[in-house]
């Protein structure tokens, strides 16, 4: 196979995968709390990656453990309970839009926090984007009456602690291969995950012998294996075959297949949806678009 196929290959399957984590991540509540779920998932997630790299920790200096701890904590740890707490109360189409602001908000903090400049195109994208987030809470917080919408800021605060990671590890880890850096982080948020996972009342009857135990659980192992340390390889993969312009356009598809599984499991999604989650594409794809450079005349 060659590049060009391997990368539209990664492309579409790390789309396919990416997209249905949201849909696995309501699956694995029915039969777990959002804290269960997290620390199910950081575990399983943890154990695969030190099996994998483990040995390429050493390749960690002491300078640089500060930043990965961050690293893993803000673009890991966090989110994961954040995104398993707001699913509680939001649909699964509707996380998997939100998720999208991650390249609006890397170009808000990479600015405000580590130097970066940005462009006027760029600057409408941010704003375009954001607009299109606060209508798509606003609808559907109207169209959905018996779900707390104030629960999607939750995701919108995951997106910026994974914009914070982006802009750490491209200026702070930017020595480290994606592998030890993935390992690292998984490293250090194995023993809090033990932690939590034991006082989140896991062992209780009622959640063992519950009637969706087994299916929650396989749907989380899932999630961990797949959407966790599958897909972090492959994109880094995708990144080697392709442009950084290339691989972004991950964030236009996931949401499509976001939106698929949660119509498919019953979920509501209205045209004025569509048009706010429009507006958030919109903004990612200003962001990203690059200017067509005209031929030199000779």
């Amino acid at each position: 196979m060659s590049d060009v196929h391997k990368k539209w290959f990664y492309l579409i399957l790390l789309s396919l995968i990416w997209g249905t984590s949201y849909i696995l991540i309501k699956k694995g509540l029915r039969g777990f709390t959002p804290f269960q779920l997290g620390a199910i998932r950081i575990l399983i997630s943890s154990a695969l990656f030190l099996i994998i790299g483990g040995k390429t920790l050493r390749n960690i200096g002491k300078n640089e453990w500060k930043w990965v701890i961050i690293s893993g904590l803000i673009g890991s740890f966090i989110p994961v309970f954040l995104f398993a707490f707001a699913q509680t109360q939001i649909d699964s189409s509707i996380a998997s839009i939100l998720n999208s602001l991650v390249p609006l908000f890397t170009i808000i903090v990479g600015y405000f926090y580590f130097r970066t400049t940005f462009k006027g195109r760029q600057l409408l994208g941010v704003l375009t984007g954001l607009g299109g987030a606060v209508l798509l809470i606003l609808i559907g917080s109207t169209m959905n009456p018996g779900q707390n919408y104030w629960y999607a800021l939750l995701v919108v605060v995951a997106t910026i602690g994974y914009a914070f990671n982006a802009n750490i590890i491209k200026t702070k880890l930017s020595e480290l291969t994606p592998l030890t850096i993935a390992v690292g982080n998984f490293s250090v948020m194995f023993i809090p995950a033990i932690f939590i996972l034991y006082f989140s009342g896991v062992t209780d009857p009622e959640v063992l012998n519950g009637n969706f135990f087994y299916s929650s659980f396989g749907a989380i192992i899932v999630l961990a294996a797949l959407s966790t340390c599958v897909a972090k390889v492959m994109f880094n993969r995708l990144i080697q075959l392709s442009s950084a312009v290339f691989s972004v356009s991950i964030t236009y598809l996931i949401p499509i297949v976001g939106i698929f599984w949660g119509l498919m499991d019953g979920e509501p999604f209205e045209m004025q949806q569509f048009l706010a989650a429009s507006l958030i594409i919109l903004g990612v794809y200003l962001i990203n678009r690059e200017k067509i450079k005209k031929p030199t005349k000779v």
